[in-house]
């Protein structure tokens, strides 16, 4: 099965255009498949691939709870591929990306700052009624279960076992989460954030949530 170019005719074959890849012909024109399209589970909030300029985006929707995959250093080709094999949408600040790869499902975030993308993003997905903040690993993006005392023991300083008696782990990388000051902070800053759609957010939240 060839694959038409849409100025000359010349035709490629199929095997070029696996995962939405896109080429140029010989005559000027870009050639590839049409776009992919993939149904959407209306019950679960989208699952998210984010590319490689987009690291602290990745961590504070992982914050608010969404499954969002980032690697750091992740080609283009290879993040098309494993968005569409795994039925996420991407995250891209790359206006090539969705040209050069033809597959559904890529969101091309306008805004530079971190505050403003998250907001962005939250608002372009309609996830604020999906948000369940602090129910996922920011760093490595799995998901957080409750631990007692005892099975953080020796992982934790003292003062803060001596203080806190709910913890979360993670259940990946074994990181060990409770709410001191830091995260309630963020609880603050989350939940404005959330309820900020009409207004755009006040200086000083961007510049704290941005840290």
């Amino acid at each position: 099965m060839g694959v038409p170019c849409p100025g000359c005719d010349r035709e490629y074959d199929v095997a070029l255009f696996a995962f939405g890849r896109t080429i140029h012909c010989t005559c000027g024109r870009r050639v590839g498949l049409e776009v992919r399209v993939r149904g959407v589970d209306g019950g679960s909030p989208p699952r998210f691939f984010a590319d490689a300029m987009l690291g602290r985006l990745a961590r504070w929707l992982r914050i608010l709870g969404f499954d969002v995959a980032y690697e750091a250093h992740i080609a283009d080709g290879e993040l098309a591929r494993r968005a569409v094999e795994q039925g996420r949408q991407i995250l891209t600040r790359d206006r090539a990306l969705p040209l050069e790869w033809r597959v559904s499902g890529v969101y091309v975030v306008a805004a530079e700052r971190p505050f403003e993308q998250l907001r962005e993003v939250v608002e372009a997905f309609d996830l604020g009624g999906a948000a369940r903040p602090f129910t996922r690993c920011n760093r490595c993006n799995a998901p957080l279960v409750a631990a007692s005392r005892g099975e953080v023991d020796g992982q934790v300083p003292a003062r803060v076992l001596a203080r806190h008696d709910r913890f979360q782990r993670c259940t990946h990388c074994d990181r060990v989460y409770w709410a001191g000051s830091h995260i309630q902070r963020m609880e603050g800053l989350l939940e404005k954030l959330l309820s900020e759609r009409a207004s755009g957010p006040g200086e000083t939240t961007a510049r704290e949530l941005e840290r």
